[in-house]
């Protein structure tokens, strides 16, 4: 007799390093296993649609090659010769290297390093109390966000904008800087029914005829680094034929009479010129914002990757508040909600014992940080003590060469937390068993969207697997780390947390499964004032007092311009290095999460660079033969493929595979650099200078 499954359908949310943090139905086989995975109705952005690597996350979870015990490192680093220990034998070896560390060089010697490898608010942040309650050194994370959030802010004085389901009420969605049928797909859902609904345009903005634009109306191609430019050259068209809104810019903006003159010179042919786009088309785009009063401006990360990127969100940011489109609904712009959770992050973080004295880290500048680069270890001691959580810097950090041969070190101990094992883990003294999302309890909130949730744990995890959060607690223990988050289970930490900032308990959250906190349709649209301190959106930026946290001014943030416009700090071609490389996100991975699952290897294939025809035919370089890309940082091989869809002197490389998926093993990472972004840190993945050669 068949005994059939017990199938429930159980609500989660997303916790990948992605702002769509999707409202998930989960199919709970017996309890014990997942089936299917949906993207969930019940969440009014998520509205049903998931990305297909997490519909089918059974493959991820379930994935035979799931590390599920501790182990000891037995051979040389990177042999990947391990031998099983256990959970205390771990610790314990833990807590000793990091008090010998803290002995012999000071605490600044451990710095525990973690990120976005889970958005879950505990899971994620947990292990900032133990730095700071230790005194060991702070970690800035500067990869992902920092720089656009940086040009947003100037603007308009936070990271929060128009609710993004208003896309459904526009006529023109301009999407800027991102490629949301690969990275964010909800974007697609709500702009695809505002085309089927009202007739709607969609813009894609962009360096290459990625998948979002091949579904766009209209298509605007760049070169890498020049949107500030074109923002500019739209503008100037919008002031010089009449389509600037005076009476909004005179009662909502700062400096629009300086701004309007800033921009006399900055013509379409101006433009043009440095970003590629024919004037024409400068010309018909802003014409068509000019007049479509609901333009919705969905702005994206791929600002954040380049040297000038604040300047350009900035730019990018004020064309629809020339037009005064933030007025109407379905209008003005979005790429964040950040402001609006207001979660107090005391007790997770450990906030109420930070010691700001203690050096604080960029993420960023591992590889300089681990090769004793006394400038990126702000002069203090050298790292000799690591934990890693949520993240894999031996593939995803810049700096490839540097980071390689800081992990190599034999006087450094690492430990990693991870779930596979990745190339940061076959560097590792340690690999301990980490688990996934719904194998433990967390709380999350939606960047790209409005909505808090807890994501309960729905199964067990295999084996020995122990979430962050315990991992934490066990050193903290071993270390005698006092903090009260410590004593709490993961449920009581989001209850109290949830309570601190004004948003109830865990269970009404929990009953409510997604809250919606998308303030009203004045405060979105900024229409009571923006968030600066004079209620003015700000065209004048003044980069060096950006109302958000940061750790000090970096980069050449001096040479910054107030007002929109190119500013030429990207990395420029040279008769050595006459490409430039962007590396962009891929469909089917995710960073490096699901590189190890089999339908997203199937689907990536081998990792590839795009090149132009003409680019190509010059260097005698046929699709699928093997090439080399090389800059003073390092070289990596990989795979040709011909594509007019960009401009000539582009090259594109999507995604983060492994080192070990290139010829030769060196990555696409051999060639980012990881000088710190103007004003407050970040790495510029997009902004590259190559040679290339046939191999």
């Amino acid at each position: 007799m068949n005994v059939q499954p017990q199938i429930a359908i159980k609500h989660s949310t997303c916790p990948h390093d992605c702002p769509s943090a999707c409202g998930l139905d989960v199919e709970v086989i017996d309890g014990t296993s997942i089936g299917r995975v949906r993207g969930s109705k019940r969440q009014s952005y998520t509205a049903g649609v998931v990305c297909a690597k997490v519909a089918r996350y059974a493959e991820r979870i379930h994935h035979p090659e799931r590390l599920t015990y501790p182990m000891r490192r037995t051979g040389p680093k990177g042999s990947g010769q391990f031998a099983r220990i256990t959970w205390d034998e771990a610790l314990d070896e833990i807590a000793a290297k990091f008090n010998a560390a803290e002995r012999d060089f000071g605490a600044e010697s451990v710095w525990p390093y973690f990120y976005a490898g889970t958005m879950g608010l505990v899971m994620r942040g947990g292990i900032d109390r133990l730095t700071h309650e230790k005194k060991y050194s702070r970690f800035y994370g500067t990869i992902c966000s920092t720089v656009a959030y940086v040009g947003f802010t100037a603007g308009t004085g936070k990271v929060a904008g128009v609710d993004p389901r208003e896309m459904v009420k526009s006529d023109l969605i301009v999407i800027w800087g991102t490629n949301p049928v690969s990275t964010q797909v909800n974007v697609m859902t709500h702009a695809t029914r505002a085309r089927k609904e009202r007739g709607a345009k969609i813009a894609a903005i962009d360096i290459y005829d990625n998948d979002t634009m091949k579904q766009a109306d209209i298509k605007i191609l760049l070169r890498p680094g020049t949107d500030g430019a074109f923002a500019c050259g739209v503008m100037h068209v919008l002031f010089r034929d009449g389509f600037a809104d005076r009476a909004y810019l005179a009662a909502y903006t700062d400096a629009s009479p300086e701004l309007e003159a800033h921009l006399a010179t900055r013509t379409p042919e101006w433009a043009s010129d440095i970003c590629g786009v024919p004037a024409a088309e400068i010309e018909a785009f802003a014409h068509l914002v000019g007049t479509t009063p609901r333009s919705f401006f969905r702005l994206g990360y791929g600002f954040t990757r380049s040297r000038n990127g604040a300047t350009q969100m900035h730019a990018a940011l004020c064309v629809p508040t020339v037009t005064g489109a933030w007025q109407h609904e379905g209008g003005g712009a979005f790429f964040n909600n950040a402001a609006i959770w207001k979660f107090d992050k005391t007790l997770i973080e450990g906030l109420d014992v930070i010691d700001p004295t203690v050096r604080r880290l960029d993420q960023s500048r591992i590889g300089r940080i681990l090769t004793g680069d006394a400038d990126a270890l702000r002069g203090g001691p050298p790292v000799k003590a690591m934990l890693i959580q949520n993240t894999n810097p031996v593939t995803v950090a810049p700096e490839q060469a540097l980071v390689r041969q800081g992990f190599a070190r034999e006087d450094l101990f690492v430990a990693v937390h991870e779930q596979f094992m990745t190339e940061t883990a076959m560097m590792a003294d340690l690999v301990l068993p980490a688990t996934m999302f719904m194998e433990h309890d967390d709380l999350y909130y939606g960047g790209g969207h409005q909505h808090i949730s807890v994501g309960a744990k729905l199964i067990d995890a295999p084996g020995e697997c122990r979430a962050n959060h315990d991992v934490i607690q066990g050193l903290a223990a071993r270390l005698g780390a006092t903090h009260r988050g410590f004593a709490m289970t993961a449920r009581e930490i989001i209850d109290a947390t949830l309570a601190a900032s004004g948003h109830g308990g865990i269970d009404g959250l929990e009953a409510d499964i997604w809250r919606d906190l998308q303030p009203d349709f004045r405060a979105s649209h900024y229409l009571d004032g923006f968030a600066h301190a004079d209620g003015k959106f700000h065209f004048k930026a003044d980069w060096a007092n950006v109302p958000m946290a940061n750790a000090g001014l970096m980069g050449r943030w001096e040479t910054m311009p107030s007002f929109p416009d190119h500013w030429t700090a990207i990395e420029t071609v040279d008769d050595a290095h006459p490409f430039r490389l962007a590396t962009s996100p891929s469909r089917s991975f995710l960073n490096t999460s699901f590189n190890e699952t089999p339908s997203s290897q199937a689907r990536e294939g081998a990792p590839t660079v795009m090149i132009h025809p003409v680019d190509a035919a010059q260097l005698g370089i046929a699709d699928g033969d093997a090439v080399t890309l090389g800059n003073p940082r390092g070289e990596t091989t990989l795979t040709a493929r011909i594509f007019d869809g960009l401009r000539r002197g582009v090259l594109i490389a999507e995604s983060i595979h492994p080192n070990k998926s290139h010829i030769g093993g060196r990555g696409i990472n051999m060639l980012t650099g990881s000088e710190a972004v103007a004003p407050y840190g970040g790495a510029a993945f997009h902004d590259n200078k190559v040679w290339m050669r046939k191999a």
